[in-house]
């Protein structure tokens, strides 16, 4: 397999480390605040918010903490296995990571306490990164 145009993907695509820790709530409603991300499907609300609204939140459950790292993906669509690379890295590093996706970018969530080890791996991969 040719992966040289997945190479470039890569090094072309920008990560930002965001500062903050965040929490995935298990919720009946959004509630107020500026939340990451609202999920609604037939069985719960999720909500992943900064640590600031959690209080504020209703909720039933919560696992917390995590680190958001966003992915200014330099070819979105397009690029085959580019998110296999990303959590293959993060297992490869013994991490387990969440993904968000949105039109023109791509989210992960990785523990606090991997922060460091993820973006040392995103590094070795060429990933260029930086921190908000």
């Amino acid at each position: 397999m040719d992966t040289s145009g997945l190479d470039e993907v890569v090094r072309t695509s920008e990560v930002v480390v965001h500062r903050g820790r965040y929490a995935y709530l298990k919720a009946r409603q959004a509630g107020p605040g500026d939340h990451f991300l609202v999920a609604r499907d037939a069985d719960e609300v999720t909500v992943v918010t900064e640590e600031r609204n959690v209080a504020a939140t209703e909720h039933s459950e919560s696992t917390q903490w995590f680190v958001l790292m966003e992915i200014r993906v330099s070819m979105p669509f397009v690029a085959k296995g580019f998110l296999a690379r990303v959590t293959g890295l993060m297992a490869d590093a013994d991490l387990n990571v969440l993904v968000v996706s949105t039109y023109s970018k791509d989210y992960i969530m990785v523990r606090e306490e991997g922060r460091d080890t993820a973006i040392a791996a995103l590094r070795q991969a060429e990933f260029p990164v930086s921190e908000a």
